[in-house]
């Protein structure tokens, strides 16, 4: 019976894309947040960039651990009400990575300012010149904000990513340990046959 299981293409079909997904899945976990740590957020691939949420400024809209998607654009591009990521340069905002929402838009002969706050906050932000402007937000990626809320979380860390991690490690020394009882059955009953002629 367990032969006839382990001998099923269907199975092991299934199994081998089971554990593709899950491979997948780690590696673009991996990926993510060590970009988004080593690079401090100042990669950008084809003008996007990947966000992290950390204050509570924007919620509900945004909450703490979202995964946004800013897209670089031109200042004129930029519209009233669009969520925008800054890098500030005054008071608190100072040296930090903030998006928060345009308020009103200042145009001096093509030198654009923007008003911007945070919709959970009652006062808007220091106005921002065009040059601190990394981008719109675009996309929130919602699986990564779930994953990104759940590994802040120690306990959870080591449940989203050690976990899985160590049972790929283990499924791949487990194949490595039946290829090799396999070879040895193999050469044994080859040795075997040849005993007999």
């Amino acid at each position: 019976m367990k032969e006839n299981i382990k001998d099923n293409k269907v199975i092991r079909l299934i199994g081998n894309i089971l554990y593709t997904l899950l491979v997948l899945i780690v590696v673009l976990i991996l990926i993510t947040v060590i970009l988004q740590r080593a690079s401090n957020n100042n990669l950008s691939l084809g003008g996007y960039r990947i966000f992290n949420i950390a204050t509570g400024s924007m919620e509900p809209k945004y909450s703490v651990g979202d995964v946004l998607v800013s897209k670089t654009l031109m200042p004129s591009e930029i519209r009233t009400e669009d969520d925008i990521t800054y890098i500030g340069k005054e008071g608190s905002f100072a040296g930090k990575v903030v998006t928060h929402q345009v308020v009103e838009i200042e145009n001096e002969n093509g030198n654009y300012k923007f008003h911007t706050k945070g919709l959970a906050n009652t006062e808007e932000d220091p106005v921002i010149s065009q040059e601190q402007v990394i981008g719109k937000i675009v996309y929130k990626v919602k699986t990564l904000s779930f994953i990104s809320k759940i590994i802040q979380n120690l306990y959870s860390f080591y449940f989203v990513i050690f976990i899985p991690v160590a049972l790929l490690i283990f499924i791949e020394i487990r194949r490595i340990v039946i290829d090799i009882i396999k070879d040895k059955r193999g050469s044994k009953e080859a040795q075997e046959e040849n005993d007999e002629k």
